[in-house]
C-alpha cells in the first residue's frame, strides 16, 4: 500500500477550469471518500488519480513517485467501475485473472491469487460462470476481485454500488469495508450518497464546485460543519434551518422571522440583532412540555423512530423522535431543540457561527 499526495491539483478544459487547486494527504491504509452532489468534480479527481485524465497543473504523487506523466497501468493502482466493466464472453475465473495473464504471469500464480481472492469474496462457488447468470451485486463482487488479485498499491472505486437495489448496497457497503480491514490496502472511494460516506471511510473530503469545502473523519463533519453547504450535505433527514436574529440580552438566544425564541449554548461569533441562520439536526429535538409549540403536519412512523413534518412559527421542519407520538396531523406538540447541539451560521459568508 501507499500514501496519496494531491498538492494543488486543478483541471480545466479549455477556459472552463472545474477543479481548483485542490491539496489533501492519503495516509497508507486509509479509507478516503470523496463525497458531493453531480458535477461537483469528484470523479474527475479520481481519474485523474488513476491516469484516466490529464493534469492541468499541480502533482499528484503515489507513494514516491510524481504520477503526473506515469501511464495508468504502471501507477500500481486497481479500479472498480460503477458499471463493473466485466467481459461477457469470459467466466469468473478469467475475468478476475485477465490483468494477471496480460502480465505473463504462470498458471500457478494466477491460481495463488485468484483463489483467496474468490475466497474473501464468496466467489468460489461462481467462478466458472459469466457474468450474464450473476447477479448485480455478484458482479460487483466480481469486479472487486479483479481489483484484489492485482495486489495495488491504492484501490480506486467510482461509484460502484449506484447500480443496486437499496437492500444490497446496504449489504455491499458492509462488504466493502470489511475488504478493507483485511486487506488494509489503501482506499479512494467516489459517491454522491452521504450515508455511505458516513459509514464507510476513515476520512471524507466534502467537494462542491471543485473546491474541499471541508475534509474531516465522519462524526467531525457531522458534529461541526464548516458552512452551510456541508451542514446541508452531511446527515439524513438533512438539518433544519432556521432564519432568525441573534439576541444576547436576558440570555443569548435567537428569535426566528416568525418570531419564536430559539434557544442556544455557548458564546457565537455574532453581535445584539445580527441575522443569522439557526441549524438543528431532525434527531437533536426532545419532546418536552417546556419546550416550542409546533404543528404536526405529517407523521411517518418507521418502527423504531417516528420522523414528524412540523409547522413552527410558519416554519416546515422535520423531527425525528424515539418515541410514538400519539396526535394527529393538525395536532400540536411541544419540542425543545437540545442547545448545545445546535448549530448558528452567518447568512452573507454562509460559515460556521457556533
Amino acid at each position: 500500500m501507499a500514501s496519496v499526495e494531491i498538492r494543488d491539483v486543478r483541471k480545466a478544459y479549455g477556459e472552463l477550469e472545474v477543479i481548483h487547486g485542490l491539496s489533501f494527504d492519503i495516509e497508507e491504509g486509509q479509507f478516503v471518500i470523496l463525497v458531493g452532489p453531480s458535477g461537483c468534480g469528484k470523479s474527475t479527481l479520481l481519474r485523474m488519480i488513476a491516469g484516466l485524465e490529464d493534469v492541468t497543473s499541480g502533482e499528484i504523487r503515489i507513494g514516491d513517485r510524481v504520477v503526473n506523466d506515469v501511464a495508468p497501468k504502471d501507477r500500481d493502482i486497481a479500479m472498480v467501475f460503477q458499471n463493473y466493466a466485466l467481459y461477457p464472453h469470459m467466466t469468473v475465473r478469467d475475468n478476475m485473472a485477465f490483468s494477471l495473464k496480460l502480465k505473463g504471469a504462470s498458471r500457478a500464480e494466477i491460481d495463488a491469487r485468484v483463489k483467496p481472492a474468490a475466497e474473501i469474496l464468496g466467489l468460489t462457488d461462481l467462478l466458472d460462470r459469466q457474468p450474464r447468470a450473476l447477479s448485480g451485486g455478484q458482479r460487483q463482487r466480481v469486479a472487486m476481485g479483479r481489483a484484489i488479485v492485482r495486489d495495488p498499491q491504492v484501490f480506486l472505486f467510482d461509484e460502484p454500488l449506484s447500480n443496486l437495489d437499496a437492500k444490497l448496497r446496504v449489504a455491499m457497503r458492509a462488504e466493502v469495508k470489511e475488504l478493507h480491514q483485511r486487506l488494509r490496502t489503501t482506499t479512494v472511494y467516489v459517491t454522491h450518497d452521504q450515508i455511505e460516506a458516513m459509514t464507510m471511510a476513515d476520512k471524507i473530503v466534502v467537494m462542491h464546485a471543485g473546491v474541499i469545502e471541508q475534509m474531516g473523519t465522519p462524526l467531525e463533519l457531522y458534529d461541526t460543519p464548516n458552512n452551510l453547504f456541508v451542514a446541508s450535505f452531511i446527515g439524513s433527514p438533512a438539518m433544519n434551518f432556521i432564519e432568525g436574529t441573534l439576541q444576547t440580552e436576558g440570555g443569548a438566544h435567537v428569535l426566528s422571522a416568525g418570531g419564536v425564541r430559539l434557544p442556544i449554548a455557548g458564546k457565537p461569533r455574532a453581535a445584539q440583532g445580527q441575522p443569522v441562520i439557526y441549524g438543528v439536526r431532525p434527531e437533536h429535538f426532545l419532546l418536552s412540555d417546556e419546550g416550542i409549540e409546533a404543528e404536526v403536519v405529517v407523521l411517518e412512523p418507521t418502527g423504531a423512530e417516528t420522523q414528524a413534518q412540523l409547522r413552527v412559527g410558519g416554519k416546515e421542519i422535520t423531527g425525528v423522535f424515539r418515541e410514538r407520538l400519539n396526535v394527529q396531523p393538525g395536532g400540536r406538540i411541544r419540542i425543545l431543540p437540545q442547545p448545545h447541539l445546535v448549530h448558528l451560521f452567518d447568512p452573507a459568508t454562509r460559515q460556521r457561527l457556533i
